[in-house]
């Protein structure tokens, strides 16, 4: 999908702002994807929409961006060469909260150290618990720009961002050449799910809406470019639409009395590596061969 466009992964997180920051970003990155360059002289498909697919995309899109408040849990799974050959995986998980149009918390426990990511409206904090240290800058007045704002500046991208675009379905379907309906399943989350396969000229991904509350419950996403075609996953579970939020939810006292670091990548972001919703670049590598 095209939610699952992120930075390459990357558990061992060095100090610096990625740290934190890439600790969730980079480490989920693979889950979704990254721009990869199109061949030189090569045509652009055509493009295959099935009406029921993206019928089911823009009234899932429709619910989130209807949403004033919102929490869930993501749970991320993606494959990383081993010595050996055969693929490993790393998960992390993220617990998410936001409230339109201007504030965000997202707190990254998983395979690596934990980091916790602070927006509301006015600044962008990031923090590792561990060093007690905490990367601050000044933030745009909305989440969209805010998460643009954040990969501009330190490569930091989360791979449920599209799900929280003030218009997540022109953030999932941007761009795509194949769309078709699969079927249902009963096995995910515990509950019917509508299954939709979304390509565009970069990836290929699966995506599980539920069949009763159209919220979006598992993703699965497979790089063109990838040689490897390494497996990214996401089970997104805990949803909570307009919930009632603690004013402070968005701000952390620990992170204001930590001490500081750069907020700013710790190295350059892969060529061509970019959100979902940024414009193609000229050219880039695949997101499995970042790290």
């Amino acid at each position: 999908m095209n939610s699952f466009r992120y930075v390459a992964p990357a558990l061992a997180l060095m100090m610096g702002l990625a740290l934190v920051a890439t600790a969730g970003a980079q480490t989920a990155a693979p889950t979704m994807p990254a721009k990869a360059a199109k061949a030189a002289g090569k045509k652009p498909a055509e493009a295959v929409l099935e009406p029921r697919a993206m019928d089911l995309l823009k009234t899932m899109s429709a619910k989130l961006a209807a949403a004033k408040s919102m929490s869930f849990t993501a749970t991320v799974g993606y494959e990383y060469p081993s010595k050996l050959g055969p693929p490993i995986q790393y998960a992390i998980r993220y617990d998410v909260t936001m409230q339109r149009p201007d504030k965000l918390r997202i707190l990254m426990p998983g395979d690596g150290p934990a980091s916790e990511f602070y927006y509301d409206g006015k600044a962008m904090v990031v923090y590792a618990p561990a060093e007690d240290l905490a990367a601050v800058a000044e933030a745009p007045p909305t989440i969209d720009a805010a998460l643009q704002a954040a990969f501009d500046n330190t490569a930091t991208y989360f791979p449920f961002s599209d799900l929280l675009a003030a218009d997540p379905y022109a953030a999932l379907t941007n761009g795509a050449v194949q769309a078709f309906y699969i079927g249902p399943s009963s096995v995910i989350g515990g509950t019917k799910t509508e299954m939709v396969a979304w390509a565009d000229s970069d990836v290929f991904m699966q995506i599980w809406i539920g069949a009763d509350d159209k919220l979006p419950r598992r993703f699965r996403a497979v790089f063109a470019d990838d040689p490897l075609k390494l497996r990214h996953e996401m089970e997104l579970t805990n949803w909570q639409l307009d919930p009632a939020v603690a004013p402070d939810a968005f701000v952390s006292a620990k992170a204001q009395s930590a001490g500081r670091m750069a907020f700013a990548a710790p190295t350059p972001p892969p060529k061509g590596a970019k959100p979902l919703t940024a414009k193609p670049a000229a050219a880039a590598q695949p997101a499995a061969k970042s790290n």
